[in-house]
């Protein structure tokens, strides 16, 4: 992912050059305090992956908490069995065939529109090790399909309550093992956008976010809303069963996020390394912080009092958007960014009902706006162009939006993507699960 081979073979190189004894200068021993020998910087590079991998993988609980809390009590079963279900298929299709489409190994006379699948994936042997690689080839596909995962999970909250399982799981099937690796391809697999527009995203505000929000918003437009959201001209207000779950798992999804963004990176052998590393932690919960605490001022304001699930969106769309670049901004840059994140959230959400498009988590704005948002300025503070951000953000868009809406709409004509309205107004967990997670609650409205 973004150039690791050739950022590991500079670390290579740089810890060759500090080990030789033909070499051993003053510049040499320089460079000897700033990096650590082949098989050592193998091991930090590979934990690097190892931990922020588990942690992006700590988020798919995240997101099960937070829209379990934010859903009604009759749908809480479906929505955590969507979650786990989720998390399953984007692994087992990206190790079929969704991780050699987003990294292919394109040839340098290679548009590179459409990932091609490269060599079979293959793990190292048990006590093996390849050096050159500067990490274990199994920690790095771990971390890029818990990525993977991720963009899957933004569909869920949005299409809550009223899509069936199995049409769901489909459409997962072809996100995961299709949709999002191409996209992927294009940028941190050498493609298109990398090689003809500079296109910069460090950890994936468009790629992984803004790709999981055109599919939902999509998907939401073909959907249409539950039954009740929108009468007489009115948006009527579903409650969430249990707001303290969905706090926690804002939390956990906030703290996922230093692996999320950390671990891009993709290098601890330096020291150079560790401390951007450092650095990215701070940016990214300062952004999360400006979202939520912007969130918080902007909702007391306009509606005289602060509203907490808006407070909670505020620091997603905080951390969404400093995702496409947490390491070049300064803390006050990354403080801006997250709030202005946070103004997305409190303008969109009520923007998204005058259209009548029912986001019931309110992924929509948290990841594609301020995805969008994200990504864009990094022409502000990174190094990239304004219009090559913006080539990015748009075909990421029409790729998605259309592969999106055909797969959609041929699962709607062949097995229906809705319940019947009885099964809608009665809840989808007795259904759809056979288990309600409240029952007590059943039969709350």
């Amino acid at each position: 992912m973004k150039s690791a081979i050739l950022k590991f073979g500079a670390v290579g190189a740089t810890a060759l050059l500090a080990t030789s004894p033909a070499l051993a200068a003053a510049p040499a021993a320089e460079v000897a305090l700033d990096s650590v020998g082949g098989g050592t910087a193998y091991i930090f590079n590979t934990l690097l992956f190892l931990i922020g991998g588990f942690l992006v993988m700590w988020m798919a609980a995240g997101f099960a908490m937070l829209e379990a809390g934010l859903v009604r009590a009759k749908n809480t079963s479906t929505q955590c069995l969507k979650n786990i279900g989720l998390y399953s298929i984007a692994g087992l299709m990206f190790w079929v065939i969704g991780y050699n489409i987003a990294y292919p190994g394109f040839g340098e006379d290679s548009l590179g529109l459409i990932g091609m699948a490269g060599t079979s994936y293959g793990m190292q042997g048990v006590g093996e090790a390849d050096l050159d690689t500067g990490y274990s080839v199994a920690s790095d596909w771990f971390f890029q399909m818990v990525f993977c995962a991720t963009t899957a999970s933004i569909v869920s909250g949005t299409l809550a309550e009223r899509i069936k399982i199995v049409p769901f799981f489909i459409f997962v099937t072809i996100l995961t093992g299709l949709i999002y690796p191409v996209v992927v391809s294009w940028e941190w697999g050498g493609g298109y956008l990398d090689s003809a527009w500079g296109f910069s995203d460090f950890a994936g505000s468009t790629l992984v976010h803004s790709t999981g929000g055109w599919a939902a918003l999509v998907g939401a437009l073909i959907l249409g809303a539950r039954l009740g959201r929108y009468t007489d001209g009115k948006v009527n207000v579903f409650p969430g069963t249990n707001i303290p779950l969905a706090t926690l798992g804002t939390f956990i999804l906030w703290l996922g996020w230093f692996g999320f963004n950390g671990a891009s990176q993709l290098a601890m052998g330096t020291v150079g390394d560790v401390s951007d590393v450092s650095k990215i932690f701070v940016n990214t919960n300062m952004a999360a912080c400006g979202g939520v605490v912007t969130a918080i001022i902007l909702t007391q304001l306009r509606y005289k009092k602060a509203d907490v699930t808006m407070a909670m969106n505020g620091a997603l769309a905080g951390l969404v958007s400093i995702t496409a670049e947490p390491l070049a901004p300064t803390v006050g840059q990354s403080i801006l960014i997250g709030a202005i994140g946070g103004v997305i959230v409190v303008f969109t959400v009520p923007l998204l009902d005058k259209f009548k498009i029912d986001d019931v988590v309110g992924a929509i704005p948290v990841h594609l706006f301020a995805g969008i948002w994200g990504t864009l300025i990094v022409a502000w503070t990174g190094d990239a162009t304004f219009v090559g951000q913006l080539v990015g953000v748009l075909l990421t868009a029409v790729w998605v939006s259309l592969a999106s809406a055909a797969v959609w709409f041929i699962l709607k004509a062949t097995m229906g993507l809705r319940p019947s309205a009885e099964i809608e107004i009665a809840g989808l967990d007795v259904h759809e699960t056979g288990v309600e997670a409240y029952p007590d609650l059943a039969h709350q409205t």
